[in-house]
């Protein structure tokens, strides 16, 4: 972990003191309600600017005009099928995104909710891929206040949004209701996956609020993870001398985001469940034959809170309860009557009308007393669909059924079991919280960061079967040419080494709907894959589970690119993503680098046209790691990214044997290695054909062959080349480890061989060289160069080169791609020519990708340059997250411009800072590299632990894990 006097000069960052008085902290000083220490903080009536989009120079656009030619075609043809394509810049959401984001709500893979620190709710994701942006503003908490003598009375939303309209006393929407807050004396306190908004003092001053919003977000929880639910607790603290009356009021429109409230056929109805929990279920039609979502928005009943429901109201004249009147009813009673409860649901709604409903919690709070109230919101859509297709079952199904009623129960569990996630969630985040040795910065933002996980579009489905397949639905059969599939099956025999045996599965004629069936992995034997054994190895973390003892099938799993980038699982982008998953939630990393697996050894044969050179290919080439895991029918129909042919990309396979590796020595998994093991071999096998010239390393091919996808490279790259070196030697660990050692003997031999062509084409004496090339920029200093020696670090595995180098090239970074940028306080751009000037050959190249800053910080923890490292990925937050900055937060972008102008909002890449936890904490490795007889046949100098730091340093090294003893892998140690 970090010494303690690194960040001595440093201010402690931003305590709540600064922005709640400290009496009303004070007061709030029990049951969680007040925020903690260390958050991502905002006033609510802080300016939220509109973001800045990046544009392309002219010579940018001249360069890629064909490309965009081709791609707008693609863009109008996908439309015209009624779907989006996974890439499409020239189409733009009417709400124009702001720095007004904040913590979103619900578990993983469910859909999504969003709420801005100002308390709107936005950006909905409750539709596969699709993100409507805009806040629904009748979705609102409000309070009324009265108190005995009725002197006061105070009635406002909890909101100090702006609406078009807002006080005219004609208007029988929302704008006729009291948006009397300022925001002055409100703050915003946020530490993902809660939140917290104090009201100190307003509307009413002599009553401070405090309202805490929980998700079920906890890590190594697969059953709480997955549900659609968010608690909202409000706490009253009553400062004056009379008796307050307080009731509370959620509003809710059975809407799904965007004009989705205007189709018509909706409907809500009242519930009173048990235990008190008591609500409203809105019953929500969706278009395009999506399936159906039900909302549920409830309160506890407690022997001092009283819940009352209206089941429904419009925001039009027309409607026989209109908003209007809803909020003259809580200003004048403060509560609805009792015998809406007995309604039962409502008329279905018409089109154009706007159906929505609201629950109040009422309670008297006694002078100088305390009172909490709690509400929940739940939606239940069992089934997600793709527009090709395909529907299953969502994950939390498997706890709560396939019923869209389970929205009902959603919010019994989660009002009845908040306080127990609490304390999973305080368990998990106090080491890293009450560390003094880390800059308060990180601590919030690493957490904060985790905001993608749930916002950013991710699916987690209960099986991998179609939901159509589990209840005998009938599939149509329309005949697809082009349908050759080939799929390699591995057997791994336990009396002998593990061996890969290739046998081709006959092709068969596929249905337009079948897609790749053949994906799904079988053994022929599944007794040839033996789990039993008694290896030795490093003590697992008590805080995590054992993945030898745990058996559980998580399902599976599916997250964005990117909302803008709407392709799931983006392989080259995941591998800087895939530490926090691996961190947090491990059984859901083997589970997708298992969908990888098996997709390596497929081949998919329709024909696809690349729109970057107007050529054709196929779909998918065995062998090659696939790009994504497609976009309108995932698992089946991959490679949804077009723009190049990615079977010729030089990361993809790379990326997949590292991460394979990591996650295998992580976990000490011995049937996940066995596995995936086959493919691991078919990756590197495939790599051998850009080695052109025999020298052990691969070429680049001149294009943008890599995550860089518009940054051009000729022959030997720093990038991929460093990448390459680190499979070779992942591939020969991981190979004796699973005892096929002709294998482990080829790939340690062969990575001997390219260490030295790497070094001697591309080391300058204090970095690595863009590429071998003779263009411009092949000396530029690329901020990701060290990327492939992250991964070694990572992974308990040697140094790819001396420290000297790898310390040397970190500092050029340090200085020239991160001093040299506006002092440090905006990351590490990605290209820099040695004179200090920015390397401006293409749109990628003067950017900055907040990802691939966090894993430039992650290398440099790794060799020991601390310092650096903190104050490189401080320019993240600096300018993402800071109040000074551009307004990123809970929106990171892929990358901003030197203006810092965004490109591509809520993107998966910057999950990376996980990398750098990964580095700061004792190492994860239960598998470290053996001292195998290859190295010694060799003569390399035998590895017997990780390479441990100074006493200055950040990781303490455990002991060396002994061989596999009698496992069913044969051990030469």
């Amino acid at each position: 972990m970090v010494t303690s006097n690194i960040f001595h000069c440093r201010k402690d960052s931003w305590p709540p003191q600064e922005y709640i008085n400290r009496t009303t902290l004070q007061l709030f000083d029990f049951d969680s309600a007040a925020p903690p220490e260390q958050a991502w903080r905002r006033k609510l009536n802080s300016h939220a600017s509109i973001l800045k989009e990046f544009s392309i120079t002219f010579m940018e656009a001249v360069k890629m005009v064909r490309l965009g030619i081709r791609l707008w075609s693609y863009v109008r043809e996908e439309a015209s099928h009624g779907r989006k394509a996974p890439i499409d810049p020239f189409t733009r959401d009417i709400c124009k995104p702001s720095a007004s984001q904040g913590v979103p709500l619900g578990g993983m893979g469910s859909g999504s909710i969003s709420r801005g620190f100002r308390g709107e709710f936005r950006h909905f994701q409750i539709v596969p891929g699709t993100c409507d942006a805009s806040p629904m503003m009748a979705n609102q908490f409000s309070i009324f206040v009265s108190r005995e003598g009725g002197n006061k009375r105070y009635a406002s939303v909890l909101s100090p949004g702006q609406h078009e309209g807002l006080g005219k006393s004609a208007d029988h929407g929302i704008s006729s209701w009291g948006w009397n807050l300022s925001g002055q004396h409100s703050t915003y306190h946020a530490l993902f996956p809660r939140a917290w908004t104090i009201y100190d003092g307003e509307p009413d001053p002599e009553l401070k609020v405090s309202c805490r919003q929980i998700s079920p977000f906890i890590p190594h929880n697969y059953r709480d993870s997955s549900l659609p639910t968010a608690v909202f607790v409000y706490t009253l603290v009553n400062t004056g001398k009379e008796r307050a009356k307080v009731s509370l009021l959620l509003t809710w429109a059975n809407s799904i985001g965007g004009v989705s409230h205007l189709s018509g056929d909706h409907a809500n109805e009242p519930f009173i469940g048990e235990d008190g929990v008591s609500g409203v279920l809105l019953h929500h039609k969706t278009a395009k034959e999506n399936p159906p979502v039900t909302f549920a928005i409830a309160a506890c009943e407690t022997q001092n809170v009283s819940v009352s429901v209206l089941p429904c109201f419009g925001l039009s004249e027309g409607s026989a309860i209109t908003a209007k009147d809803m909020w003259g009813k809580m200003v004048q009673d403060g509560h609805f009557d009792r015998e809406n409860f007995n309604t039962g649901p409502s008329i279905p709604s018409s089109p154009g009308e706007t159906p929505c409903a609201a629950v109040a919690a009422t309670a008297w709070v006694e002078p100088h007393g305390k009172c909490t109230v709690a509400f929940s919101l739940a939606w239940s859509s069992p089934k997600i669909k793709f527009l090709k297709g395909k529907s299953y079952h969502r994950r939390y199904t498997k706890y709560f059924g396939t019923s869209e009623r389970a929205a009902m129960d959603l919010v019994h569990d989660s009002l009845t079991n908040y306080k127990r996630w609490e304390e999973e969630i305080e368990k998990w985040q106090n080491p890293i919280l009450n560390d003094d040795r880390l800059p308060e910065w990180y601590k919030f933002t690493l957490f904060n960061e985790l905001y993608f996980l749930v916002a950013g579009g991710t699916v987690w489905i209960d099986s991998p079967f179609p939901a159509a397949d589990l209840e005998n639905e009938h599939h149509q059969s329309n005949t697809m040419q082009n349908g050759v599939i080939k799929v390699t099956q591995a057997k791994v025999n336990s009396k002998k080494e593990t061996r890969v045996e290739h046998a081709t599965v006959p092709s068969y004629n596929r249905t337009a709907d079948d897609g790749l069936k053949s994906l799904t992995y079988f053994s022929e034997d599944e007794s040839l894959v033996s789990h039993e054994g008694n290896g030795n190895y490093i003590t697992y973390p008590s805080d995590l589970p054992d993945p030898t003892n745990d058996n559980e099938d998580v399902g599976r799993f599916l997250y964005l690119e990117g909302v803008e980038y709407i392709m799931w699982c983006t392989y080259d982008v995941h591998f800087y993503a895939s530490f926090a998953l691996l961190e947090l939630f491990p059984k859901i990393e083997l589970s997708i680098q298992r969908e990888f697996a098996k997709a390596v050894l497929c081949e998919d044969g329709r024909r696809v046209k690349f729109l970057a050179e107007g050529n054709w290919g196929i779909r998918k080439v065995r062998g090659a790691v696939p790009h994504d895991l497609g976009t309108h029918d995932p698992w089946h129909e991959m490679n949804a990214y077009n723009i190049h042919d990615t079977s010729k990309w030089k990361d993809l396979n790379p990326k997949f044997v590292l991460q394979v590796y990591r996650d295998f020595a992580a976990t000490g998994d011995l049937s996940f290695g066995a596995d995936v093991w086959p493919a691991v071999c078919a990756a590197m096998e495939y790599m051998e054909q850009f080695d052109k010239d025999n020298d052990g390393l691969i070429e680049n091919d001149g294009f943008p062959d890599q995550t860089y996808d518009a940054w051009t490279v000729h022959g030997i790259s720093a990038y991929c080349g460093c990448l390459w070196l680190a499979a070779l030697q992942a591939a020969a660990a991981m190979a004796q480890q699973l005892g096929d050692r002709a294998f482990a003997e080829k790939y340690k031999s062969q990575f001997l061989k390219a260490k030295v062509v790497f070094e001697e084409k591309l080391w300058n004496g204090s970095y690595f060289n863009y590429d071998s090339g003779s263009s411009s920029n092949s000396k530029s200093i690329q901020s990701d160069q060290l990327a492939g020696q992250w991964y070694m670090a990572a992974s308990g595995l040697p140094n790819l080169f001396d420290d000297s180098k790898i310390q040397s090239a970190l500092q050029k970074i340090y200085d020239f791609n991160v001093m040299k940028v506006r002092g440090g306080t905006m990351g590490a751009v990605n290209g820099m020519h040695p004179n200090g000037k920015v390397d401006e050959s293409c749109m990628q190249s003067r950017e900055i990708w907040t990802g691939v800053t966090y894993g430039v910080a992650a290398t440099m923890i790794h060799a020991g340059m601390e310092e650096q490292a903190f104050a490189t990925a401080e320019g993240i937050f600096t300018a993402g997250w800071s109040e000074n900055g551009f307004g990123y937060s809970f929106q990171t972008p892929e990358g901003w411009t030197m203006d810092g102008h965004f490109r591509s909002l809520i993107y998966m890449r910057p999950l990376a800072i996980w990398g750098m936890q990964w580095a700061l904490q004792s190492p994860k490795a239960i598998l470290n590299a053996p001292q195998i007889n290859i190295m010694d046949r060799i003569h390399v100098s035998p590895y017997t632990s990780r390479p441990t730091h100074s006493e200055t340093g950040v990781r303490k090294i455990g002991s060396k894990a002994k061989c596999f003893g009698n496992s069913v892998f044969h051990c030469t140690c």
